[in-house]
């Protein structure tokens, strides 16, 4: 009896290994032709970093995660008192560096006209002093008074100059001035849905601190890695597949965006067709802003799945993986 119980159970264990084998072949083997490679992968979208240029406390944060923004929004203020009140003052010496050029411009005028008058005195003496009818003393002090005026008149265009480089200089520096003031205001670079909120008000910010962090929804891809035999055939804008785990029931289409240059694993030395093979490239799989857009409010980030390509483009692709989107 001991002896036929350890035949059975050997039998059985034969048996259950038999089944293991074939179960595991079966679910090995791919539904999918061979010019159709699969490779795991995960959504991913293009962060920006919403960061604060000044350091500065924060006023308002006027955002909440997972709120969709456009582009020019604004996101967060913070406090601008004192570069308001620097503002003020270069406003000031603006209007008063205006002021000094009509006085400078005035007061030019008045001078030409003195020394036009004393040009029409200089010549009428010279005139008379040609003619003997004017000492040469007379014509000494016509010469005399024409040179001040025309001083006075140069000192005068200078002064003229001189205020509208002080104009020019508190023009700039209210210009400076205002920039610095817009840096306290944040708004959206581009349209996308906050992810992090990192900051809030009344928190003091610092030069370059992280404050929110945004994703571009318009730019979600798939990054995968594939073998060099699949990876070689690729080129940019190859059609391919996403099916994501969430929702297999889908099939959404992308685009080959990217291929990488050189092998993500690279062997000390690569001398044998077998190790060639072993070599895997970083494919990126895009999906189309436009279809992105259309569904813009079931797009997340992170969720894993599984992307496909075609080594052979000139093959249809079979009807699993035809695109079905939802209605």
């Amino acid at each position: 009896m001991t002896t036929r119980k350890w035949i059975l159970v050997g039998v059985c264990a034969i048996v259950a290994a038999a089944a293991a084998i074939v179960g595991w072949r079966e679910f090995s083997r791919s539904p999918y032709p061979d010019w159709i490679a699969k490779s795991n992968g995960r959504l991913e979208a293009e962060q920006v970093d919403i960061t604060s240029k000044l350091p500065g406390r924060i006023i308002q944060v006027l955002v909440d995660e997972g709120q969709m923004v456009d582009a020019g929004t604004v996101l967060v203020r913070l406090d601008a008192t004192e570069i308001a009140a620097q503002l003020g003052a270069g406003e000031a010496q603006v209007r008063r560096a205006e002021q000094a050029i009509d006085e400078a411009e005035h007061a030019v005028a008045l001078r030409l006209s003195v020394r036009t008058l004393a040009m029409q005195e200089f010549d009428r003496a010279k005139g008379l002093y040609e003619k003997g009818t004017a000492t040469a003393e007379t014509l000494d002090q016509r010469r005399s008074a024409l040179d001040s005026a025309e001083a006075a008149y140069q000192a005068g265009l200078s002064s003229v100059g001189g205020a509208k480089a002080a104009l020019e200089a508190a023009q700039s520096d209210v210009a400076r001035l205002k920039s610095i003031l817009g840096e306290t205001v944040l708004t959206a670079p581009r349209r996308g849905r906050i992810q992090y909120k990192l900051m809030q008000a009344g928190e003091v910010a610092g030069a370059g601190s992280r404050i929110l962090t945004l994703i571009d929804l318009a730019d979600v891809y798939m990054t995968v890695f594939l073998p060099a035999n699949v990876a070689a055939p690729l080129a940019i804008g190859d059609e391919a597949r996403l099916i994501l785990d969430p929702v297999p029931q889908y099939v959404v289409p992308a685009n080959v965006s990217f291929v990488a240059a050189e092998a993500q694993f690279t062997p000390k030395s690569v001398e044998t067709a077998e190790e060639r093979e072993q070599l895997m490239f970083r494919v990126k799989l895009q999906i189309a802003p436009d279809l992105l857009q259309k569904f813009e409010s079931q797009v997340k980030t992170g969720v894993r799945g599984v992307g496909f390509v075609r080594t052979r483009r000139d093959l249809p692709w079979p009807a699993s993986l035809e695109t079905k989107l939802p209605q």
